[in-house]
C-alpha cells in the first residue's frame, strides 16, 4: 500500500514536471495492464519491447508472465523513473533505457521485438514526435509479432491503422479513467 501511494507520487510530479510527455496523473491500473498484456502471448516471446515503462506497472507484470531466456528492453525518458525502473526490478531479462521511444531503433541491435508494448500517451505529444514514434512501431517489430498500445481515448486508432493491417480495440473499464487496448499486427509501413 505504502509502495502504491509512492508510486502514485512518483507518478504524479513527473506528471506535473512534464505533462505531454506523461500524460496522465495517475500510473494504469494492474487490472488495465493485465488486460492489455492477455491480448499476446508472452510466454513465447523472445523479446518484448515496452515504451513508457513509468513506475513499472507494467514492466512487473511482463516480467512475470516471460520465459527465462527472453529479454525486455523497456525505455523511459524520465531519468529518475528509468532509475526506479532498475532499482525495482533486478532481473536479469530486463534493460532499462533512457531515451526518447523515437529512437527505439538504436537500442535493438537490429533485433525485432515479438511484442511491443507501448503505454505512451500519443494524443498528448507533440505531433511531430507522434508521427515518429509510431512509425518506428512497426519497424520494430517481428513479422508476426504484436504492438499492444493502451491509450485514454479510442483516438489513435486512425493512426494505428495506417501502420498496421489489422488493429483490433478493447476497453478495460477497470482503469480511471476506462483505458483503450489495442493489438496491432501485420505492419504495413509508416504512414504516408
Amino acid at each position: 500500500m505504502i509502495s502504491q501511494l509512492s508510486d502514485r507520487l512518483r507518478f504524479l510530479r513527473a506528471f506535473v514536471a512534464h505533462p505531454r510527455q506523461v500524460g496522465a496523473i495517475l500510473p494504469t491500473s494492474r487490472w488495465a495492464v493485465r488486460d492489455m498484456l492477455d491480448l499476446a502471448d508472452l510466454s513465447t516471446a523472445r523479446l518484448v519491447v515496452e515504451l513508457g515503462a513509468g513506475t513499472g506497472s507494467q514492466t512487473g507484470e511482463i516480467l512475470a508472465r516471460l520465459g527465462p531466456d527472453a529479454r525486455l528492453v523497456s525505455l523511459e525518458i524520465d531519468p529518475q523513473l528509468a532509475k526506479l525502473l532498475t532499482e525495482r526490478h533486478p532481473d536479469p531479462r530486463l534493460t532499462v533505457v533512457c531515451d526518447s521511444a523515437e529512437f527505439l531503433d538504436a537500442h535493438l541491435d537490429g533485433s525485432l521485438a515479438d511484442v511491443v508494448v507501448s503505454a505512451l500517451p500519443y494524443t498528448s505529444l507533440e505531433p511531430g514526435l507522434r508521427r515518429r514514434i509510431l512509425d518506428v512501431l512497426p519497424r520494430a517489430m517481428a513479422p508476426q509479432g504484436v504492438t499492444l498500445v493502451i491509450q485514454y481515448s479510442p483516438l489513435m486508432q486512425g493512426e494505428l491503422r495506417r501502420r498496421f493491417a489489422t488493429v483490433q480495440r478493447s476497453v478495460s473499464p477497470w482503469n480511471v479513467p476506462p483505458a483503450f487496448l489495442f493489438a496491432c499486427t501485420g505492419p504495413t509501413g509508416p504512414a504516408q
